[in-house]
């Protein structure tokens, strides 16, 4: 008989074009609600301001990084930290600029995320990717190759559909030119169910992505600030807080989600 083969780690990336719409609280407390649903995950910090890094508790530039091993330096495995039982982070630090400034002397550099994965990802059920506000740079192209699925973040505020329409042409210029399958859904993030404006772009997401929108929306929560403070998850903070249930709803879908996909994502 043949030894099955493993399945391969689900992976997503979190990109937009611009910081401030909750793409790096949605990749922390995602984790955090599939680790509480007993699945391993890894979250690689793919950005230099290293926001996922602090938020998990981890201090940047103590040890080693994603820079380490998008260079080819280090084995992904060999710089992971265990943040709580089930959760692994990947830091990142400044010196991920120096790749994206060194990126064209490399070969294939937008590989080089995938690359690493290889060897690591039947270690893990789950790899969240954060990637740096900057749909076009090196770092998100590394995500982008790397990823099942890329989570096009936008908060439900002034200007921001406008801004994730061109985030979006951006990411799928990026795929064109990358010769690689773009898989795209939306979140939808700091919703204020009180504040008709918001309701009102939340219904403007709805019409202009349609399916592509996943229909859990993430409220605004002072919990999720007060976690990111703490260096946890919120499900480690208040796991029966609105917050924690809006992640728990959104894993549910993610995970339902993925398993539809999961025939073509598997190798032969």
């Amino acid at each position: 008989m043949a030894t099955p083969t493993p399945r391969r780690a689900r992976t997503l990336a979190f990109a937009n074009q611009k910081g401030g719409c909750g793409k790096t609280t949605t990749a922390v407390n995602l984790a955090g609600a599939l680790v509480a649903q007993g699945e391993r995950v890894l979250v690689i910090d793919n950005d230099p301001q290293a926001h996922a890094t602090l938020a998990l508790g981890v201090a940047p530039d103590k040890g080693a990084s994603m820079a380490e091993v998008l260079f080819g330096d280090r084995p992904l495995d060999k710089i992971l930290r265990r943040v709580q039982s089930g959760l692994f982070l990947a830091p990142a630090s400044l010196d991920l600029g120096r790749f994206e400034a060194g990126a064209s002397r490399l070969l294939r550099p937008e590989a080089a995320l995938a690359t690493a994965l290889r060897d690591l990802s039947a270690a893990v059920d789950w790899v969240l990717i954060d990637c740096p506000p900057r749909a076009d740079g090196i770092l998100t192209a590394n995500a982008l190759v790397a990823a099942d699925t890329v989570c096009l973040v936008v908060e439900t505020g002034a200007f921001s559909l406008q801004g994730a329409i061109r985030a979006k042409g951006l990411l799928e210029r990026m795929a064109s030119d990358l010769d690689t399958e773009l898989d795209l859904k939306v979140i939808a993030t700091l919703f204020n169910r009180r504040s008709q404006f918001a309701r009102e772009v939340l219904i403007g997401m709805q019409a202009r992505f349609g399916e592509l929108l996943f229909d859990t929306a993430i409220r605004e929560s002072v919990r999720l600030r007060e976690a990111a403070g703490h260096g946890v998850p919120v499900q480690v903070l208040d796991p029966e807080s609105k917050a924690a249930g809006d992640f728990r709803a959104l894993a549910e879908e993610v995970s339902a989600y993925l398993r539809r996909r999961e025939p073509e994502l598997q190798p032969d």
